[in-house]
């Protein structure tokens, strides 16, 4: 028997990452939340390229203080860590389950990888209906995607056939831009309209109601 493998991005893909992250915040900074949020993920990618490696939690003090001094705002070491305290306060996406129920239902095991801490996911994925077959850290691999380490970590623990995978994701930057470069197959789930070149992706789609059929499409394909 084939085992097929879809593989998600978590925060911002499965989770919603901008609306946890805002909650989190507006009490901080108030009407310049916004602000805070564009400069933070701006200086998330140049920590986390930063070595030594950072845990996740390092790495969203670090770039939520950097952010806020760029914009001449106040924020305590202390404050800065109330992202990796709050973590489990982020909400799925509405269409999450039912999309994911629908994979389950076709056969496919489910994974996630992520840029993310051992113990911070672990909070993250009690909020899910059914675990994930398999979970890749960057804690565990000591790199952040958009590098290729998820990925060869995923392909040697699943051991799946290049054919067999396909990966989903929000991120065009983190995730399907390094699937493209490995051959894999890859859905942008464009939750964020940022414009990236589609043709990156094996398919676009702008829900997640849309994952399942799309999944199935691309295996019929390759079948």
């Amino acid at each position: 028997m084939r085992t097929r493998w879809v593989s998600f991005d978590c925060f911002g893909t499965l989770v919603d990452w901008n609306r946890g992250f805002s909650t989190i915040l507006a009490p901080l900074f108030g009407q310049r939340t916004a602000e805070v949020m564009r400069g933070y993920h701006a200086f998330e990618r140049a920590v986390e390229g930063e070595r030594p490696h950072r845990l996740y939690k390092d790495v969203l003090a670090t770039a939520l203080l950097r952010a806020a001094t760029a914009l001449g705002l106040d924020l305590s070491e202390a404050a800065a860590r109330r992202l990796p305290l709050s973590w489990a306060s982020q909400p799925l996406f509405a269409d999450v389950e039912e999309m994911l129920a629908g994979l389950r239902a076709i056969g496919c095991r489910l994974a996630v990888l992520t840029n993310c801490d051992e113990d911070l996911f672990e909070q993250t994925h009690r909020s899910f209906r059914q675990p994930f077959d398999l979970v890749v850290t960057a804690e565990r691999v000591r790199d952040y995607k958009p590098s290729l380490a998820h990925f060869h970590a995923f392909s040697q623990a699943s051991g799946v056939a290049p054919e067999d995978w396909v990966h989903v994701a929000c991120s065009w930057h983190h995730d399907i831009a390094p699937a493209k470069m490995l051959g894999i197959k890859r859905v942008w789930l464009d939750r964020e309209g940022t414009g990236e070149d589609a043709r990156a992706a094996s398919a676009q789609v702008h829900s997640a109601s849309e994952v399942c059929g799309t999944v199935k499409r691309l295996y019929e394909t390759a079948a």
